[in-house]
């Protein structure tokens, strides 16, 4: 039975997986990463919840950074989108585009994409640039303070969201993202309470002007400063699943208190794991995962130098 390549393959290139990546090569273990480029802080304008920057960092900026530090410590970074992970002896084997390799270990942290509105798709990534589309309340609600915000959403998500938004601002309107507005009868009374009016769909966002988003609805055409999609997400856990890893009733991987997954040697870590659309909470996921592999790797062998 041959060595595998590798002491650990972390699948992912967003915060969680660079995180367990810089600590893993820290450790002095042989480390893989591979990234689909698709990481979702990389969109980010700008963050300013990351502690350290005050005046704020892209998330583009952070991933670079963050690639550049697991760079100096020796970690081997490939692109490409892993669209096989099998279980051996040894270990692991991976396969995305032309590359292949086998790893003791293996974190997965492939993360989450977030639903998007009806709308043209340059539209989008330019809306999205601007601070016109957002799709994280809790990240920058702050931003949206006392501003005319859009959240696009039916159900009891959008709902939730349109209130929790509602702490930074008065004037929300939740808008039916393809039909009439469907709610339960208390989702109505907190709307009403709490005054924020609802719109019809279909809905699509039309044009930006002025730093404003135009959003044309059954009723009209509307204007707002920042428009939320409360569409949900969809986890990218099928490397999970097809390893033998057990997923939750939502998708996400089930992993311990340490990140394990049922499997032996296969790890997860960040929104691939819970959804918290949180660069600190996946960061420190990520940690907690590197450390992890490195004291069970010790287990089945020490690390001495």
């Amino acid at each position: 039975m041959s060595e595998p390549d590798h002491d650990c393959l972390i699948i992912g290139g967003g915060p969680a997986g660079l995180t367990a990546a810089i600590y893993l090569a820290r450790f002095h273990l042989d480390v893989k990463l591979v990234d689909a480029g698709k990481s979702r802080a990389s969109l980010i304008p700008c963050t300013r919840n990351h502690a350290g920057y005050p005046d704020g960092i892209s998330g583009q900026e952070l991933i670079e950074r963050m690639k550049a530090q697991a760079q100096k410590y020796g970690v081997s970074i490939a692109s490409g989108r892993v669209t096989r992970l099998d279980r051996t002896e040894a270990g692991f084997e991976a396969q995305w585009g032309e590359g292949n390799t086998t790893a003791r270990s293996v974190l997965i942290a492939t993360g989450v994409k977030n639903r998007r509105p009806s709308m043209d798709e340059a539209l989008h990534d330019q809306a999205l640039a601007d601070g016109l589309i957002r799709y994280c309340p809790i990240c920058d609600g702050y931003e949206v303070t006392d501003r005319k915000v859009g959240v696009i959403g039916s159900d009891s998500h959008g709902v939730a969201e349109a209130l929790f938004l509602r702490g930074y601002t008065v004037d929300i309107t939740l808008i039916a993202p393809d039909k009439a507005m469907d709610l339960r009868q208390k989702d109505w009374e907190k709307l009403e309470t709490f005054g924020i009016r609802t719109l019809d769909g279909p809905c699509r966002a039309v044009g930006v002007d002025a730093g404003t988003i135009f959003v044309e609805t059954a009723d009209g055409t509307y204007r707002f400063d920042s428009v939320y999609p409360a569409l949900g997400s969809d986890t990218h856990s099928d490397l999970a699943e097809m390893a033998g890893a057990k997923l939750s009733d939502s998708g996400c991987i089930l992993v311990d208190s340490h990140q394990r997954t049922n499997v032996p040697g296969l790890y997860a870590a960040g929104d691939v794991v819970q959804g918290l659309d949180q660069i600190s909470h996946a960061m420190g996921e990520g940690g907690v995962a590197a450390t992890t592999i490195r004291n069970d790797l010790a287990k089945e062998r020490p690390l001495v130098r």
